[in-house]
């Protein structure tokens, strides 16, 4: 499957489109930061939530494909939640492999999306300020769903920011990190909210958000501040509505994760979600080490692969303890 990213996977698609972080980051088919210039004001205070609207038949007939192509990556064994185990085995070595993979580069760099959208790759990338998770919703998502995923953000917000030691939180206070949640039917709403919180954004930035193919399961478009590409300042991420529960909390853990600086893929991280096979579901105990060593302190902003390297190789040994 695959995930969006303007950074990501099926982007920002895998289980759907990785992540698109414009950096499109979720497959997925995605990416991370982007040339946009952030406003000089804070974006405005989030919307009421809007009115409950039944969803239409499109809508219902696109939820109705996605529970199918879950159940049968189910039954192939993938979308796991155990996070790995012994038949996943990885050592420091494998970690600073997959670390620069994953952090430095992008895989759509070289892709045909707008220049603004892609991501200066090989220079590490993260956020420097707090991080302020709001998550809104379109009409056409029923009051329990957005309780549950509401929860879920919150709930991965926190341990997020057990890992990475950085204030990240599930606010809607002045959030800088927006998550929708929306189906076929909420397309108008999105688009408005994305001109709200960016303004500068183009006429081509707002199409990676309408009409995706279906193929695309959810994106992430990361922003960096002006003049401080490597420094993200905002970003927003997609997460399609019609989405069985657990596509739809996978795409979370994906999306948000790539959206702090994790934009790539590569098949060879295991366990990991950062690969498009969809064998793993949710973040893994490699996945939360890589999240780990992309905010150590020890790294810094602007990086270059081969100049972070040998503080890598140190921190990973550390997280895996004497015997890596």
């Amino acid at each position: 499957m695959r995930r969006a990213r303007a950074q990501s996977r099926i982007g920002v698609a895998r289980i759907g489109a990785a992540a698109l972080l414009l950096a499109l980051l979720g497959a997925c088919e995605q990416g991370l930061q982007t040339s946009l210039t952030p406003p000089a004001r804070p974006a405005g205070l989030v919307p009421a939530e809007p009115v409950l609207v039944a969803p239409s038949a499109k809508s219902q007939d696109l939820a109705r494909y996605y529970e199918k192509v879950q159940n049968d990556l189910l039954t192939r064994g993938l979308l796991r939640t155990d996070g790995g185990g012994p038949d996943t085995p990885y050592d420091s070595e494998d970690l600073v492999r997959n670390f620069e993979v994953i952090a430095f580069f992008d895989e759509y760099s070289q892709a045909a999306v707008p220049l603004s959208s892609r991501r200066a790759s090989g220079r590490l990338s993260r956020w420097s300020g707090p991080v302020r998770i709001s998550t809104e919703f379109g009409a056409s998502v029923p009051l329990e769903r957005r309780e549950q995923d509401a929860r879920n953000v919150a709930n991965f917000a926190d341990r997020l920011a057990r890992l990475t030691k950085h204030p990240i939180t599930a606010s809607n206070r002045n959030p800088n990190f927006h998550v929708f949640v929306a189906g076929e039917d909420d397309t108008e709403f999105v688009q408005q909210r994305l001109k709200q919180i960016i303004p500068s954004i183009s006429a081509n930035e707002l199409a990676l958000f309408d009409n995706l193919p279906r193929s695309f399961y959810c994106l992430v478009v990361a922003v960096s501040a002006n003049g401080a590409p490597q420094n993200y300042t905002r970003a927003v991420a997609l997460i399609r509505a019609e989405h069985p529960d657990l596509v739809r909390l996978s795409c979370i853990h994906e999306e948000i994760s790539q959206g702090l600086g994790l934009p790539n893929d590569s098949p060879a991280a295991r366990p990991s979600i950062f690969n498009d096979d969809d064998e793993f579901a949710l973040l893994t105990s490699h996945d939360e080490k890589l999240l780990t060593m992309l905010y150590d302190p020890r790294l810094r902003q602007g990086m270059t692969a081969d100049q972070a390297r040998p503080v890598s190789e140190v921190i990973a040994r550390e997280l895996m303890g004497p015997s890596s």
